[in-house]
């Protein structure tokens, strides 16, 4: 596959997914997450790369949902065409969660939406101070995909998973590291140092050890992912059939604050 929205390189043992669609603040489209999936597998089934990180283009790390996509779905009234990413979002996650290597996360920026559960998704995530990460799905009448509710309220518990998909409210780096889903926070100007130290340490790792606590992890709070993962699509895609979606859109592509039902 050729790639246009995301750089896929594997240097040595390390394989890495940059997402580089910095002119929509790295929003997820179908051609972007099928990318994705496809350099996941390519990761999986080559043996010399040991260990999958992930980083950004530009200022922003990811909005989640391509919102210039979604407000042209809206306007053209073509929400189906919007079923897909959700999909495929799920998909990533879960590829992520079965890829029996380590995953980490490298964030600056804004983390919003699908992007915020898929760090959720990876082994580690190294932030730097800048990082907020946002569950932004209420923000335009919709829930969290990706295996957002999942995989958060495993992360950080019930009810602090649900006041953050509620209120849509940012948590910092700092914030992020005290409630587990976050490793190490540093300032921008080493986070890539300080990622590179991280993989290069994973990637002289124990491979069938790292295999082995991948599996365990699973079986211990995963096996029913892949039946939520359903229940989870049919919801969103009909929130995406919702006029309170419409009027999110719409709202946020006004700069106004929606006025929901």
């Amino acid at each position: 596959m050729t790639y246009q929205n995301i750089i896929f390189s594997i240097e040595g043992n390390v394989a890495t997914i940059t997402f580089n669609r910095p002119e929509v603040q790295n929003g997820f489209n179908v051609p972007m997450c099928q990318e994705i999936l496809d350099a996941i597998r390519v990761v999986k089934e080559t043996d010399e790369a040991r260990v999958l990180g992930f980083k950004a283009e530009g200022k922003v790390f990811s909005v989640g949902g391509d919102l210039t996509e979604m407000k042209r779905a809206v306007e053209e009234d073509d929400t189906e065409s919007l079923f897909e990413i959700t999909h495929l979002v799920m998909e990533i996650s879960l590829a992520m969660k079965h890829l029996p290597k380590p995953v980490v996360m490298c964030t600056d920026g804004a983390v919003a939406g699908a992007a915020f559960n898929m760090v959720l998704a990876a082994d580690m995530c190294v932030a730097s101070t800048n990082s907020r990460f946002i569950q932004a799905f209420v923000n335009v009448g919709l829930a969290p995909d990706a295996g957002g509710m999942y995989l958060l309220s495993r992360a950080v518990g019930i009810n602090r998973a649900m006041q953050l998909a509620m209120t849509g409210e940012a948590v910092t780096a700092e914030k992020g590291k005290e409630y587990g889903f976050v490793y190490k926070v540093c300032e921008p100007e080493i986070l890539e140092r300080t990622t590179n130290r991280l993989v290069q340490r994973l990637a002289k790792g124990p491979v069938q050890s790292f295999r082995a606590m991948k599996q365990m992890m699973w079986a211990s709070f995963f096996t029913n992912f892949e039946e939520y993962a359903e229940l989870e699509v049919k919801i969103q895609n009909s929130l995406g059939e919702t006029e309170d979606f419409r009027e999110g859109v719409r709202a946020f592509a006004e700069g106004r604050r929606p006025k929901f039902k």
